[in-house]
């Protein structure tokens, strides 16, 4: 399998419009947002620290690098003694303070995300009434629902978490998945305007494919001197972290050579 970075010319007598940031500017975002926590007020920060960029591309770019930094310290928010100190904490601040935005403000203290504290505290809760580890699907369904949580006032701090949280949550993969159907959807219209002939996820889906591209052409096509067979559409912003994630997780699997379109990502000169 070979994977060719995406170009629009072949796509549409106009090209499509691509967001591209040089390694240089990326880097300097990386290290600014290192101060930063995944809250509406923090993203005003950085649009004013970057004029010149789109507020979806600097939002891209910071839950990418936020979710990088999540996975390195989870390990120390997960360690059963971490857990309890959080949750006695909340508990108890919840009797003195119970109007505060208390998860928060613990989550702003630890370092943590408050989509993934909120979790956590309702994780430390249905065990304690339950007193044994709740299902996934159980969890997940309150944190999409808040209200049904038994406890009317940590609904509410979960529901707080869930609004500010630009980085995790459900209501943020609620947003990430209708922006990539969004951008799926131009795709097909470029290919259509140029009478190029597909097949797409749905598509495939239906004819028994397990993992499949975005899209599939019946008659393959050239970009920049490559054989392209199908197409992967990338929303979120394209470094060469997620490039090794979408290799490893993806494209290895699929049949022929292809080609990434990634919407945002750092200027091809630079990066690959």
């Amino acid at each position: 399998m070979d994977s060719v970075s995406g170009s629009s010319a072949a796509f549409a007598d106009k090209p499509v419009n691509r967001m591209q940031v040089c390694r240089a500017e990326y880097r300097a975002i990386g290290r600014f947002v290192e101060q930063l926590r995944p809250t509406r007020q923090c993203m005003k920060t950085l649009q004013t620290q970057f004029p010149h960029l789109p507020p979806s591309t600097l939002l891209s770019i910071f839950s990418q690098e936020y979710q990088k930094r999540m996975k390195r310290s989870m390990v120390r928010h997960h360690a059963p003694d971490v857990l309890k100190a959080y949750y006695q904490r909340y508990r108890s601040e919840a009797q003195t303070r119970p109007t505060a935005p208390l998860l928060l403000e613990l989550a702003n203290q630890v370092d943590l995300s408050p989509a993934l504290l909120a979790r956590l505290i309702v994780e430390c809760f249905l065990e304690e009434r339950a007193a044994s580890v709740p299902s996934r699907h159980v969890l997940n369904n309150m944190l999409r629902e808040p209200y049904s949580i038994p406890d009317l006032l940590l609904a509410k701090h979960v529901e707080q978490c869930t609004v500010n949280d630009c980085c995790y949550g459900p209501l943020v993969d609620c947003i990430k998945h209708a922006i990539g159907l969004e951008h799926e959807d131009l795709l097909r219209d470029k290919l259509r305007e140029r009478n190029l002939s597909f097949l797409d996820e749905n598509q495939l889906r239906a004819k028994g494919y397990d993992k499949t591209p975005d899209i599939i052409l019946e008659v393959p096509i050239a970009v920049d001197g490559h054989i392209v067979h199908w197409i992967e559409s990338k929303a979120s912003f394209g470094d060469e972290h997620s490039h090794h994630t979408y290799l490893n997780e993806q494209f290895w699997s699929y049949c022929n050579s292809g080609c990434l379109l990634e919407w945002i990502c750092c200027s091809t000169q630079t990066l690959l």
